[in-house]
């Protein structure tokens, strides 16, 4: 299982956000690529980046801090946030990171996700899928739709998704531990590389994911006030 720790970026810092609510910021740095060089010297696999304030506008708002990162470290990185057509893909994949993460565009319009894949290779492509009571959820989180995520990961599998990054956002910034039951269904019930994401805040969460078989896991908030050693979980997972 592949450990993913996370950096937030908001204005320029390393964020973490409570259930999605911008209203609810914490700042742990004001140094995104010192705080990435940190996370890989302690054994993380993979960076996950998401550029909040891209979120929320629909647009790279973060790029300088990006660019930053990539220069800084070498273990891959994927981006999310405000990634809404094929010129945002390839301008970030132009940055040096090596997957995009497509989210609320994903589920408004899976000709792009097909497209993306039929133009850049599935290992380019990364589709997160935030749910809320097994219920897709989109635009921030702020609405919740009528199509379960279990449904829409096969049909992203259909269509030659090969990754997707779930979030259960119930669980998110919440150190409650992620949903497993709902992410088990997802790996046991499609053929994609399943990372989860949410909620995880100890190693026994961590390990409860890896006897799931999920591919793997990313660590947010519980690496910034210390409830998860990365070198410790990096021994361990392995």
């Amino acid at each position: 299982m592949k450990l993913y720790p996370a950096i937030d970026l908001k204005d320029g810092n390393c964020v973490r956000l409570i259930q999605g609510d911008y209203n609810e910021v914490t700042v742990y740095g004001s140094n995104p690529a010192e705080m990435a060089k940190k996370w890989e010297s302690l054994g993380g696999d993979y960076l996950h980046i998401v550029d909040l304030d891209g979120a929320k506008e629909g647009k790279g708002i973060n790029d300088e801090a990006i660019r930053a990162i990539v220069s800084a470290i070498n273990i891959p990185i994927e981006l999310g946030g405000g990634i809404r057509s094929l010129e945002d893909i390839t301008a970030k994949l132009d940055m040096g990171v090596d997957r995009v993460i497509l989210g609320s565009a994903a589920i408004k319009n899976k000709a792009l996700v097909k497209e993306a894949i039929d133009t850049f290779g599935a290992d380019k492509i990364v589709v997160g899928v935030d749910a809320k009571g097994g219920m897709v959820a989109i635009e921030g989180w702020l609405e919740v739709t009528d199509v379960s995520a279990l449904e829409f990961c096969k049909e992203l599998e259909a269509i030659g998704v090969k990754t997707v990054i779930y979030t259960d956002i119930a669980k998110d910034g919440m150190m409650q531990g992620p949903n497993i039951e709902e992410t088990a269904r997802l790996v046991e019930s499609t053929k994609l590389d399943i990372i989860a994401s949410g909620g995880v805040s100890t190693l026994e969460d961590l390990k409860k994911l890896e006897a799931i078989k999920v591919y793997g896991a990313i660590i947010g908030k519980a690496l910034y006030i210390g409830a998860i050693q990365l070198e410790e979980a990096a021994k361990i997972f392995k």
